[in-house]
């Protein structure tokens, strides 16, 4: 056997473990898709409904801050923060908010601002605050 025929048979079989290996890979990442595990980099859309008072009225213009991390494998993990206002019917939308814990904070102009952390699962998932009114000062 020839150097020639040699190298062409060894790269025939590289080629032939490269197509296995790559049919193999697809079929793993097919294989977790059916399990229907979520993507954890997966962005979402998070509305977030403020009201406030005894009478759960819609609070307009209050500010609203989302903030969460985004996990890097190389680098430091990124903190984004957002400030979103609310609309007449008291309803703030995040467009993009990464998949996990968020922190929602509130702040509104006559109410105690408002703080929690929450646990973002799936699209379109909605928050529901209520403010309370301030201590009295004396």
């Amino acid at each position: 056997m020839n150097v020639r025929s040699r190298t062409l048979k060894t790269g025939a079989l590289l080629a032939a473990a490269a197509v296995a290996c790559a049919a193999f890979g697809l079929q793993v990442a097919a294989q977790d898709k059916d399990k229907g595990k979520p993507d954890p980099g997966a962005m979402l859309q998070l509305r977030i409904e403020v009201t406030a008072g005894e009478k759960s009225a819609p609070v307009d213009m209050a500010s609203v801050y989302v903030k969460f991390l985004v996990k890097r494998v190389i680098g430091k993990d990124q903190q984004v923060e957002m400030n979103i206002k609310t609309n007449k019917e008291g309803v703030a939308v995040a467009p993009s908010v990464q998949r996990g814990k968020v922190l929602v904070q509130v702040i509104a102009d006559g109410w105690k601002p408002y703080g929690s952390w929450f646990d973002v699962t799936e699209d379109g998932q909605t928050v529901k605050i209520k403010l309370e009114r301030p201590p009295r000062w004396y």
